[in-house]
């Protein structure tokens, strides 16, 4: 992707940078052309709380700092190698804008234990991964943000909402509304999609309910767990992103997912941010979403939101509805959209973030 004088002015500095900064190159054909953009990858570890976390730096050869983005991580993709994440690595550093990815905690090289449900320990997460790039001389510190789709949609805000070190947001596929009233909206499509009947699906809100129900202290935990076994042995149940069983609600992870509202954490972030939904999301309920941001728009006056044609829950128009709703196929999400690509690259653009 070129960007005019800029991309011309990038090119003209490559010549006076150190020789150690250059990325290392693999074996091209005698007849390729040097690339524009030069990018840098480094394997990093920073901090967060009592964990050691490990990510890697996709940093563009550059003679000024760059801004920079920290990638926050989808439920089903906790890994800096997730596919769903190669789209960044390559836009932006051609952009002129440095991305780290990194792995979750629990997940990878970041240890053996998660979050637990507990979002503020993420959110917290990508904040220290923001810190430990201010110290970078090849990084503009007041340029630093934070990128994440659907999961990492409602991390990234929240960091901006917990630090001042992140400048700007993009939340991709973030629903506005809470995760119980997500993962119902999704798991009925889960079902629809895979032909089955409104009996199930009536069956499975129940039981879904109930659970949710009972993290809230209004139903018996006897009670939710006889709704869940009635439904555990079902075919569909893979759909539902559900143990046979769940743990008490004093500890229970989900519980606090349910207990985080994202517009509250939306209407608490000031720095410029850009919501993208996909039409054709599955997962999320956009439309509600997409209401619940209309009606507190003149309180947030910093957001911009978009939803895509004929993209889905991540970015993609390549695959089919039943395709990209089977849990096989998890982490293995490419988006493919141009008008993301366009819309996430004009609205960096337009705030100042790519290289000269």
């Amino acid at each position: 992707m070129m960007r005019g004088a800029a991309a011309f002015a990038l090119a003209a500095s490559l010549g006076s940078l150190q020789p150690a900064l250059a990325a290392p190159q693999s074996p091209s054909p005698p007849w390729s052309a040097p690339a524009t953009t030069e990018v840098v990858t480094e394997d990093r570890n920073f901090t967060s709380g009592d964990a050691e976390l490990s990510g890697t730096l996709h940093l563009p050869v550059s003679g000024k700092p760059v801004a920079a983005v920290v990638v926050t991580h989808s439920a089903s993709s906790p890994l800096r190698s997730a596919s769903l994440y190669d789209h960044l690595k390559t836009i932006l550093p051609a952009l002129g804008i440095a991305v780290f990815t990194y792995d979750r905690r629990g997940s990878g090289a970041s240890g053996t234990k998660d979050a637990g449900g507990d979002f503020t320990v993420l959110a917290d997460d990508a904040i220290a991964a923001a810190r430990s790039l201010k110290s970078d001389p090849r990084i503009d510190p007041r340029r630093i943000g934070t990128w994440g789709l659907s999961q990492g949609g409602w991390i990234s805000p929240l960091a901006a909402s917990r630090s001042p070190d992140i400048a700007f947001v993009v939340a991709v596929s973030a629903p506005v509304v809470t995760a119980d009233v997500q993962m119902i909206f999704s798991s009925t499509n889960h079902l629809k999609a895979n032909g089955y009947s409104e009996a199930d699906i009536d069956q499975m809100v129940a039981a879904r309910k109930a659970v949710d129900d009972y993290m809230r202290g209004t139903v018996g935990r006897a009670e939710a767990q006889a709704k869940l076994d009635g439904i555990k042995t079902k075919p569909w149940f893979k759909y539902l992103y559900m143990g046979e069983t769940f743990r008490d609600r004093e500890v229970s992870g989900w519980r606090k997912e349910i207990e985080n509202d994202p517009l509250v954490n939306l209407k608490a972030v000031t720095v410029p941010t850009l919501i993208l939904y996909g039409a054709d999301d599955a997962v999320v309920p956009v439309a509600d979403s997409a209401e619940r941001l209309q009606a507190v728009a003149p309180q947030m006056p910093n957001i911009d939101v978009h939803v895509i044609a004929g993209a889905d829950h991540a970015m993609q128009m390549s695959e089919d509805l039943k395709t990209s709703l089977d849990p096989k196929h998890d982490g293995t999400e490419r988006p493919d959209s141009p008008e993301y690509f366009a819309l996430l690259a004009s609205w960096l653009a337009a705030r100042g973030l790519v290289g000269d």
